[in-house]
């Protein structure tokens, strides 16, 4: 596990606690919320540090204003949302770091939480400027990182304000590293990962890392076909880098070599048209026509992969198998993500998700929730799975 400074270890009574949190979170044509997770995984973080007598903090980014105030940006549309989950009233600083902020952190008391305006108004929050960070430093006694998705960026407030105050993990940044650390760091083999997207492009630092970590990989999706093609296949119109094809090889080659089983579609579901309901048949690998596209796994591929999430004590997921979004081309990652979803409450299945299209496939699928974990960190998840130091996690180990 990775051995990092916890909440627990802090001693908050009396002090004022800075918390990166990340709120982040997506609104709809109205300018309202349309999912409060990222608000509501904050909560126990906040409220263990109110109930320990903590002034508290809160610090986060919303879009990308590059370093401008843009009032579509503000956060203070989250003041009474955060306020009702809470059921304590949150306080809101028209700046980060400026004379209002200033003021209302020094008036701050035991239990009482204050919300800090969008971070990248400031150009220096992504510059990692030292000079911001010590003026939001300034502002507390220790810091609190529980943002594990804004932990791969450098930034003044996720990392730079570490070098001037003791960093603590946050309780939901705890729990994903313990999660994260538990699938792959230190898991329990044999171990599977199931990797699908649709470019091998995107994810090649990924595949390179988890061959030397891995027992088993089931490469799924659009880049599976790049592997297929390397091998001799025609797949016809397919999503496929071509120009990737030596690189494919040579992850296999790799894979080989440190004994990870490599696990590619042995029958697909092809069609001429892009679009849900189209015109399918299930074929061989041999057997696809110039005119058509794969689009998903076939049932001959979905039994093999059922056998090693079997095998498997560990299952790390991240990406479809198929394009997911369109019936009946979902089928693949449906059946798969139920299968595993069943292991894990009837074997002890260790099954750790993590990116966008994952989370979106696990939960159309309906097997989101029998998942030991969900990450929905996107790029932190990606680089902390590619073998990355992530600089907002670096800050908060003990040395």
């Amino acid at each position: 596990m990775v051995d990092f400074r916890r909440l627990e270890d802090a001693n908050p009574d009396g002090k004022t606690a800075l918390v990166r949190v990340d709120f982040n979170v997506p609104v709809n044509d109205t300018g309202s919320i349309s999912d409060d997770t990222r608000l509501r995984a904050a909560v126990p973080t906040i409220r263990a540090l109110q109930e320990a007598g903590a002034k508290v903090i809160l610090m986060s980014h919303f879009g990308r204003p590059k370093g401008k105030v843009e009032q579509s940006m503000s956060l203070g549309f989250l003041q009474m949302p955060l306020t009702e989950l809470l059921g304590s009233p949150v306080q809101f600083a028209k700046d980060c770091g400026g004379d209002d902020s200033k003021q209302k952190a020094a008036a701050l008391k035991s239990g009482e939480v204050l919300l800090l305006e969008n971070t990248r108004f400031q150009n220096e929050e992504t510059d990692n400027d030292a000079g911001f960070a010590r003026t939001l430093a300034d502002l507390g006694d220790m810091f609190i990182h529980d943002a594990f998705s804004a932990s791969h960026r450098a930034h003044a407030s996720s990392e730079g304000i570490a070098q001037f105050l003791p960093a603590y993990a946050g309780l939901s940044m705890a729990r994903e590293l313990d999660h994260l650390s538990q699938a792959l760091d230190h898991p329990k083999s044999p171990v599977l990962a199931v990797v699908g997207g649709a470019k091998v492009s995107t994810k090649i630092d990924l595949l390179q890392n988890l061959v030397t970590k891995l027992d088993m990989l089931a490469i799924g999706g659009g880049m599976a076909n790049t592997f297929l093609a390397a091998q001799g296949y025609d797949v016809g119109k397919s999503l496929c880098e071509h120009d990737l094809k030596p690189l494919a090889l040579k992850i296999m080659d790799a894979a080989k070599k440190a004994n990870c089983q490599i696990l590619l579609p042995t029958d697909v579901v092809v069609a001429k048209d892009f679009a849900a309901n189209a015109p399918h048949r299930v074929c061989g690998l041999d057997e696809v026509a110039d005119d058509e596209m794969i689009l998903d796994a076939g049932v001959q591929t979905v039994d093999q992969l059922a056998d090693a999430i079997d095998r498997a004590k560990t299952l790390i997921w991240n990406g479809p198998l198929g394009a997911f979004e369109m019936v009946p081309f979902d089928t693949a990652t449906v059946e798969a993500a139920q299968y595993a979803g069943r292991r894990v409450s009837e074997a002890g299945l260790i099954a750790v998700a993590g990116g966008g299209d994952t989370v979106a496939a696990l939960h159309h699928a309906g097997a989101a929730e029998k998942f030991t974990f969900i990450s929905t960190a996107g790029g932190a998840f990606l680089e902390w799975m590619e073998g990355k130091a992530l600089p907002g996690v670096e800050i908060l180990k003990k040395s």
